[in-house]
């Protein structure tokens, strides 16, 4: 539903893509050494493969999707993706905070388990903390 309102509001020029320029593009996210490099170089191709489709899915509000993209930028999916463990966080946060009634408690653990203190210090913590509030906020979600 999110991607229809959004669809419609960039044909009627009702916003404009200025507007939404915080989402970094998918590519900024895939490392530039190659899968071979991988334990898993099958796994790492088939993320970068569906990268793509799978962020702008997350970006569009669908949660499986934001499920994977935070899980590939916390642990980086067999080095398909680049490490970014406040970013990881940050989706992590923008799901619990979602409202959306999938929401599981194993999405709630994950908070925990991918911004705490054993992962983030307290700078990286406030960090995903300002960029989730950030990505909420574009995704049309007032915690």
């Amino acid at each position: 539903m999110l991607q229809f309102i959004a669809a419609a509001l960039f044909a009627c020029g009702c916003v404009s893509l200025a507007e939404v320029a915080d989402w970094a593009p998918a590519d900024s996210y895939v490392p530039k050494v190659s899968c071979s490099q991988s334990g898993a170089a099958a796994r790492c191709e088939q993320i970068r493969a569906d990268w793509t489709g799978l962020y702008a899915d997350a970006i569009g509000g669908r949660i499986e999707s934001q499920r994977k993209v935070s899980f590939c930028l916390s642990t980086g999916c067999d080095r398909g993706i680049v490490v970014e463990p406040v970013l990881g966080c940050a989706w992590r946060e923008v799901i619990a905070a979602s409202r959306n009634p999938q929401i599981t408690d194993a999405d709630r653990r994950n908070v925990e388990r991918y911004c705490g203190p054993h992962v983030l210090d307290t700078t990286g913590r406030a960090a995903a903390s300002d960029q989730s509030r950030n990505w909420l906020t574009l995704l049309g979600i007032t915690p």
